[in-house]
């Protein structure tokens, strides 16, 4: 790592520069702290304040994460995902390369709340249960989502079925039930004690909190998901076209 003082190039450049090979390396990927900027700074005898410049570059591109009291590292890469020609989880994981593993999946019938009982379309005094499956899921090296989903009674699932498989593709062979349309509603909020755990995160991170409210061709709701995300883990795209 070095610094040509008497080169046009500005030194905030010349210290981003250097801070995105040293990023490359795997130890720094596996999580490894970079040096302090104290450290830093001396080493590449620059100031503090450049080479906070050259960092806050790549923090802000989301190359690295900066904690107060406990250091500077590099960014996992994320997941991203999109509202473009929307698919089921496995399906997205699938296209983009990532091989996913489960690291906890329950499936039990609870009462639905008002809100999913109005999304479902059922009455107050309706005492029915839905099947409601949860899944921790990520790569193999830690998890990065919680999804909780809740299916609609009228369709006759017993909790017994193989939800090890895509789902969608299980909904169709089983029960006929070809998924159409998906309206989204993206939040954000600290993880709190119970998703953090679920998370291997500290209470304290952001998590973002994806609902999904899924439809079958002639409009009948299917689906009520909510999928609580790791922040550092995954990104959401827009895109829109006039």
């Amino acid at each position: 790592m070095k610094i040509d003082h008497d080169s046009d190039k500005p030194l905030h450049i010349q210290a981003e520069e250097i801070l995105r090979q040293l990023i490359e390396d795997e130890e720094y990927k596996n999580g490894k702290l970079l040096p302090n900027e104290v450290e830093l700074s001396e080493q590449l005898h620059i100031s503090r304040n450049t080479l906070r410049q050259a960092i806050n570059k790549l923090v802000f591109e989301g190359l690295l994460i900066r904690k107060k009291g406990f250091g500077t590292k590099v960014a996992r890469k994320g997941i991203v995902s999109g509202v473009q020609n929307w698919l089921s989880f496995s399906q997205e994981m699938k296209m983009l390369g990532v091989e996913i593993r489960n690291f906890e999946l329950h499936v039990t019938l609870k009462h639905p709340s008002e809100e999913i009982a109005s999304f479902f379309n059922l009455s107050a005094t309706t005492d029915v249960r839905c099947v409601v499956l949860e899944r921790v899921r990520g790569k193999k090296e830690y998890p990065f989502v919680y999804f909780i989903s809740y299916f609609n009674p009228s369709i006759p699932m017993t909790g017994e079925e193989d939800f090890t498989r895509p789902l969608y593709e299980m909904l169709e062979e089983q029960y006929q039930i070809v998924v159409k349309t998906s309206k989204e509603e993206i939040s954000a909020r600290l993880a709190g004690g119970f998703i953090a755990e679920k998370l291997e995160i500290d209470a304290n991170d952001p998590i973002l909190i994806r609902k999904r409210f899924v439809y079958d061709g002639n409009d009948i709701p299917v689906e009520y998901n909510i999928g609580y995300y790791r922040a550092d883990s995954f990104r959401y795209t827009i895109e829109a076209k006039r």
